[in-house]
Formats: C-alpha cells, sequence, structure tokens
C-alpha cells in the first residue's frame, strides 16, 4: 500500500512540474505577444487592424460561434504577420495552435473585432500542435 501511494505521489509531482511549465510557457507566449504588440504601435499588423486589435479578437465560425482566443502574431521571414497562435476553446488541456492569416475575414460587433474563418473545431484540432516558447 506504501508503495502504491509513494508512486502516486511521484506521478501527481510530476504532474505537477509539466503544469508548472506549461503555465510558464504560456506566460512568456502572452509577455511576448504584449511586448510586440506595444512596439508594433499604430502599425496596420494585417486584415485592416493592429497587432494589438488582433491580439484582442476572437476566432470565430461563419455562425458566429467561439472557436478559440488570439493568443500571438507570427510572422514571416519577410515581417509579414502570416499565422496567428490561437489558443482552441475546449480542450483541456489547453491546446494552441497555429492558424494561417490566409483566408480569415473580420466581424465588426460593437467595439469587438473578431476573426472568421471558414474552419470548423474538428479543423482546428487537427491542426499540429503551436510550439510555444521556452519558459
Amino acid at each position: 500500500m506504501k508503495l502504491l501511494l509513494i508512486a502516486a505521489a511521484g506521478g501527481l509531482l510530476s504532474l505537477s512540474a509539466c503544469n508548472d511549465a506549461q503555465d510558464r510557457a504560456e506566460d512568456q507566449l502572452e509577455n511576448q505577444a504584449e511586448a510586440s504588440a506595444r512596439q508594433a504601435g499604430s502599425t496596420i499588423a494585417a486584415l485592416g487592424l493592429k497587432e494589438r486589435q488582433l491580439l484582442d479578437a476572437d476566432l470565430i465560425d461563419t455562425s458566429g460561434a467561439d472557436l478559440g482566443d488570439v493568443e500571438a502574431v507570427l510572422r514571416n521571414a519577410g515581417g509579414q504577420v502570416d499565422r496567428l497562435i490561437v489558443e482552441v476553446d475546449g480542450p483541456d488541456p489547453e491546446r494552441y495552435v497555429e492558424v494561417p492569416i490566409e483566408g480569415l475575414t473580420t466581424r465588426a460587433q460593437g467595439d469587438d473585432t473578431d476573426l472568421v474563418t471558414t474552419m470548423t473545431s474538428a479543423d482546428l484540432g487537427a491542426l499540429p500542435a503551436a510550439t510555444l516558447p521556452p519558459a
């Protein structure tokens, strides 16, 4: 019985360490995204939006259902925004994917602007996981 309890405690410590590393990576991603948005200022990044506006946007499907939250803006070698890191709604633990900017449109709703995709929740789930910055 003691051996079982020790093994269970070891498993919990290992899981806790993984969660701590994931939390640190998520914090690092958020810090980098905030710094990038501050640096970009009022410059239009993509889709007629500033980087701050992209970070504040939700990713929605064509019916308006929420699919996820934009967490970071990624640029190609030429400096143009070509994809976004999106935290997909629903899965636990949290899942992040890179969504190409191509094909996205905007939808204003009051003071908010959302990004509309023709992808479904299943399509997002099939995308490979985004690589988060090291913690």
